[in-house]
């Protein structure tokens, strides 16, 4: 790389340099595209800063390492900071038009700045340029990066001439050990590789790949839109498999080209049954390698017959993994043994246990955080189990109240006359709440029908109480004044529960403070379904409404959320053979034959005739060529 010239726009050099009290560097580097990184120097050469921009093609604007480099610069030296003067921001304006909205830098030493480069996992190159630095510090000409320093930074490219997947394809899977530095957290998404997010040909591929999958008309597409949902799910299979192939494949550019090599791919599920991991796991990622390769198709060049071949590859070997990765049968006396399971009465009771002490609390010590806290766990566990037929999580994570006018909140919505999931008030005197759920799992199945119910005076009341000075208090303590949370429901920092996992983690911590076991909140439709299908069921809600709130059919409850369906329906036939045995004993009984001999002349051989004896071969013949088909 050639050396840059350190003034632009005509601006001489020496002119701003008197007057300044820095001394500014210009630096070039491909991270992967051409990035300025202006290092400042006072005029001792012991102290220095970097500002680094990228170019306007990068999503976020600034690299999260360098975003990661200010905060540990800023650490390191106790927040000290010194204020630009307007003649070096002039300065900065002329190198590469760098942006001088901030109006704070950290200067620190050159020491502190090599080590939160090195913490900060920056690219080699700006390390060799600070190394330049320290070891020439009276030198004012521009740095100049050698090739082999870049190399490792090469910008590959975002459409590749030649588009076909590697072949020969893999006949069977490799074996595969799990290696020693395992990580769970080995995907892009992770803190250590984050970073690689951002680089340019990936955010290409990644932004044009939405595109192709969200799209609601993309008519070279195979099937419908992804939803939001469904597209973060495939975006985390992404990142997992390039995560995978950066941390242990030594992959230093992990782009969606790596889809096209079916050996990574066969590595990749081989790493995941080393780990562990189930069959269904498995299965999404490939269904998500299947999405990739439709886009590659419809690229220019993306008519190579390798591609109908890796497509029927995948599905070959997604029917293979489950079928010798079978998912692992569950019982609630198994699950109960773990510590996972919990049955319908006992769950009710401790949720209404939690409700009586909150609203005790409520009335003693008053509105505070802590009985506000203590009232709100109360009104979600109520509405997760107990008051109503387990309705999905995503439903009530996405509940707005009744204070909310704004717009719908669902990403996928667009219908301009939709409120979202909401919690209404219908009426204060009587007190009567609803719930409409127009955004559910079977939403378009449905044709869009909505779920709709008036809530229970028990829980009206509940979230009523909750929905007023409790939750008031909740917000003012998070900085949230007003009903700036839409949702009903926040975490411990006044956020909505926007992610599924975040709900799961604090149900298990509540349940298990209220002398629980740390059961998953979906679990909740399997214990109500296992009550209501056993033979000891009490009386209840009909099986079909119960079905229709929880946002499915009867019949997906034999199929998913009944664990006991065939071990009962089995014992059941076994108990009822019982008396279908002694019927059979009685009515024998009833009407038993004559068994006196007839005062026929009976002979030791039967005399068949030849009509009789043809129907006779016939059969065998017939039996012999059914036996023959089933060997075949």
């Amino acid at each position: 790389m050639q050396a840059l010239p350190l003034t632009q726009s005509g601006i001489q050099q020496r002119g701003l340099m008197s007057s300044s009290e820095y001394t500014f560097k210009l630096v070039q580097v491909c991270l992967p595209e051409p990035s300025k990184l202006v290092v400042m120097c006072d005029k001792r050469k012991r102290q220095c800063v970097c500002l680094c921009q990228v170019y306007k093609s990068c999503l976020d604007g600034l690299l999260p390492n360098y975003q990661a480099f200010y905060r540990v610069c800023s650490r390191l030296t106790k927040q000290q900071s010194t204020l630009l003067s307007g003649q070096d921001k002039q300065l900065l304006v002329a190198l590469a038009g760098m942006d001088v909205s901030v109006p704070h830098v950290a200067v620190v030493s050159l020491a502190v700045c090599c080590r939160a480069l090195k913490l900060c996992k920056v690219p080699a190159a700006v390390l060799h340029a600070f190394d330049d630095i320290r070891l020439k510090p009276a030198s004012q000409v521009v740095l100049g990066l050698p090739e082999h320093i870049l190399a490792a930074h090469a910008q590959p490219s975002p459409n590749p001439v030649q588009l076909q997947m590697t072949t020969p394809f893999p006949v069977t899977l490799p074996e595969c050990a799990l290696p020693a530095d395992f990580k769970k957290q080995h995907g892009l998404l992770a803190k250590p590789h984050k970073h690689l997010v951002h680089r340019a040909v990936l955010a290409q591929h990644m932004g044009e790949f939405k595109s192709f999958s969200t799209s609601p008309f993309q008519l070279n597409r195979k099937g419908i839109a992804h939803s939001s949902r469904t597209w973060q799910n495939c975006e985390k299979h992404v990142y997992l498999f390039l995560g995978y192939c950066h941390h242990y494949q030594q992959v230093s550019q992990p782009t969606l080209q790596l889809f096209l090599s079916s050996p990574l791919i066969a590595q990749f599920v081989s790493f995941h049954i080393a780990a562990g991991h189930s069959q269904l796991y498995i299965r999404n990622f490939l269904s998500c390698a299947k999405c990739v390769l439709r886009w590659w198709q419809s690229k220019p060049g993306g008519n190579h017959p390798s591609f109908v071949e890796g497509l029927e590859w995948l599905q070959t070997l997604g029917l293979q993994v489950a079928d010798q990765l079978p998912r692992p049968s569950k019982d609630p006396k198994g699950l109960a043994d773990i510590g996972k399971w919990m049955c319908a009465a006992d769950l009710v009771h401790t949720i209404h246990g939690a409700e009586q002490q909150s609203q005790a609390q409520m009335q003693q010590q008053g509105v505070t955080v802590e009985t506000s806290r203590d009232m709100h766990d109360a009104a979600l566990a109520a509405m997760i189990f107990s008051h109503l037929p387990p309705v999905r999580l995503s439903c009530i994570r996405s509940l707005v109240g009744p204070a909310y006018l704004g717009p719908c909140l669902h990403p996928d919505c667009k219908e301009p006359s939709c409120e979202g999931n909401r919690l209404s008030i219908m009426s204060e005197s009587p007190l009567l709440m609803r719930i409409s759920l127009p955004h559910h799992k079977n939403a378009r199945k449905w044709g869009k029908a909505v779920i709709e119910f008036d809530v229970p005076s028990d829980l009206a009341q509940l979230l009523h109480t909750y929905l007023g000075a409790p939750r008031k208090a909740l917000l003012e303590h998070h900085l949230l004044i007003g009903d700036a949370c839409p949702y009903v429901f926040m975490d411990m920092h006044g956020r909505g529960f926007v992610a599924a996992a975040v709900l799961t983690l604090y149900w298990q911590k509540w349940l298990v403070s209220r002398g629980g076991v740390p059961m998953n909140p979906s679990m909740c439709r399997q214990v109500f379904v296992d009550e209501r299908q056993s033979d000891s069921a009490t009386a209840g809600p009909s099986n079909q409404g119960a079905a229709m709130v929880m946002g499915h059919s009867v019949k997906q409850w034999d199929k998913w959320y009944d664990m006991q369906y065939h071990p009962r329906l089995a014992q059941n036939a076994v108990d009822g053979m019982q008396s279908w045995r002694a019927a059979m004993l009685q009515s024998h009984t009833l009407a038993a034959p004559d068994l006196t001999l007839s005062t026929a002349l009976h002979c030791g051989h039967v005399l068949v005739s030849d009509y009789e004896e043809s129907r006779y071969q016939s059969c065998c013949s017939d039996s012999d060529s059914d036996i023959d088909i089933e060997l075949d």
